[in-house]
């Protein structure tokens, strides 16, 4: 129960059964009064609501001290979980918020005008739900379900424009963002990134990598802060992406691209190659790689910085240039996700889980060798921590990035930018 927690206290069998040895373990408890402690320990395992309270059977009468010791209710950690949250400000793009799961509509409405620079008046939030219902949603209304997942595809609109559903159009910090992102320190921005994704990558349990592999559908409660990884390393490849074609002129989109191979490089040395995979392969993307006349005017010790970069990421041999470049980084630090994915799915479908009728314990010792990883990774040597400190201005760019997250439109931007010869 200790190493699993919520995977197991969910399960019905398992809640009689800890509720069966909870009641029998009080009833022992005023002949050994030194079971106290297992009592404690179930409690806090299980978060166990008492019909008795340990004094009536104790002789020590301590129950104070365990009403002092109890931890929050299921239903009150779930209001303080984190999510990210897309609200589309266009059809194809959105802003990726980070917020909690009891947020309301005006609190998203209130983050997207200060992002935006729009009086919070002029704006409604609209769910558009499927099969293509709306429902404008009240200030006071919550956003997410107890299933933490939005009510419906959120957008932002302009109450003033007769229809209430119209997106934006054309906003003055799609035309000031460029000069924003230039500003900015790269050292920052990839600490910011980096403390962002340890938040997640910290919250993960191990099981989730098997939750996520052998039973996805059935088991979605149970990869919640997994999948949030695996969003925020999809967001911060379209953000790269969305950041360059939206730049208009040459010179800036360089210095963009060059900003962003030192991020990269920061990123590794900051030991987070969940963002150093995403920003190389947001560079390496069709609609960005095509850009030639911006890539020919890159100074050469910057190409020859992303060639070494790109190396890591080569996918020959089984990823083993990331491997073994990993392999030396000190914990803490962040994996790249899809790759501990792939190694558990190679060897679930690679091996049979039964031979003869008895269980093939060889697959599941490789297994746990692969998600034990998790645990060495989020381990604090020695107190080498992963966390810095970032300027404020830095953090409220990086928790809402503005994301294009159509591939038809990125193309049409980079053919706008520079048309097939």
């Amino acid at each position: 129960m200790a190493l699993c927690k919520d995977f197991l206290r969910e399960d019905e069998h398992v809640k009689l059964f800890m509720k069966t040895l909870y009641r029998y373990v009080l009833d022992d408890l005023y002949e050994h009064p030194a079971l106290e402690t297992d009592v404690r320990e179930l409690q806090t395992l299980y978060q166990l609501h008492r019909r008795h309270t340990v004094d009536e059977y104790s002789p020590q009468r301590k129950s104070k001290a365990l009403k002092e010791n109890g931890l929050q209710s299921r239903g009150t950690q779930r209001e303080t979980k984190e999510v990210l949250c897309h609200v589309y400000i266009t059809m194809d793009s959105y802003l990726s918020m980070r917020t909690h799961t009891g947020v309301v509509a005006q609190e998203l409405l209130q983050a997207v005008a200060e992002r935006m620079d729009v009086p919070l008046r002029e704006l409604v939030l609209v769910a558009v739900t499927y099969p293509g219902g709306r429902l404008l949603l009240q200030h006071l209304d919550r956003v997410f379900s107890d299933s933490v997942r939005p009510v419906g595809r959120l957008h932002v609109c302009r109450k003033d424009l007769g229809e209430v559903l119209n997106p934006f159009t054309d906003n003055s910090e799609l035309q000031q963002r460029t000069a924003r992102m230039l500003s900015l320190n790269t050292w920052d921005v990839a600490v910011a990134l980096t403390n962002f994704d340890w938040t997640i990558f910290d919250s993960i349990h191990e099981q989730e990598l098997v939750y996520f592999t052998f039973s996805r559908h059935s088991s979605s409660s149970h990869t919640v802060a997994l999948e949030l990884l695996l969003q925020r390393f999809n967001e911060v490849q379209l953000w790269v992406m969305t950041e360059v074609l939206l730049c208009p002129t040459l010179c800036k989109r360089v210095q963009l691209i060059k900003k962003f191979i030192k991020i990269a490089a920061h990123c590794k040395a900051q030991r987070n190659l969940n963002c150093f995979f995403a920003i190389i392969m947001g560079l390496n993307t069709a609609a960005v790689s095509r850009l030639s006349q911006t890539w020919e005017k890159i100074p050469g010790k910057f190409k020859k910085l992303f060639s070494e970069l790109e190396t890591i990421t080569d996918p020959s041999l089984n990823h083993k240039a990331y491997r073994d470049s990993f392999k030396k980084m000190k914990a803490p630090k962040i994996p790249f996700p899809p790759l501990l994915l792939k190694d558990i799915t190679f060897i679930h479908e690679g091996n049979k889980t039964f031979h003869d009728n008895l269980v093939n314990f060889e697959k599941l010792h490789m297994i746990a060798d692969t998600v034990r990883l998790i645990r060495q990774c989020q381990k604090d040597h020695m107190g080498n921590g992963i966390t810095q400190k970032s300027s404020s201005e830095v953090r409220a760019y990086i928790d809402y990035l503005h994301i294009i997250d159509n591939q038809q439109t990125l193309f049409e931007l980079s053919h706008r930018l520079e048309p097939r010869a």
